[in-house]
């Protein structure tokens, strides 16, 4: 038997976690909160995802303000 992630982000994509941020935000707050050139400069999810794998430190700051805007702990 396996226990359940004590993981607040288990099965949940960053795919899913930057779609759900936007469409709760907007590009533009998004940008704000996280100020990172694909967040502001003709954003959009798939070059964003490409920024984010890439960059421990930025996926880093959109799970955190995932959490912190879902609630999600």
């Amino acid at each position: 038997m396996t226990l359940p992630s004590k993981d607040p982000l288990h099965g949940i994509t960053l795919e899913m976690i930057l779609t759900r941020l936007v469409e709760k935000h907007g590009w533009r707050e998004l940008s704000r909160r996280i100020p990172i050139r694909c967040f502001y400069n003709e954003p959009s999810i798939k070059s964003s995802l490409k920024f984010l794998r890439r960059t421990p430190w930025a996926r880093k700051q959109v799970e955190e303000l995932y959490l912190e805007t879902t609630h999600v702990h």
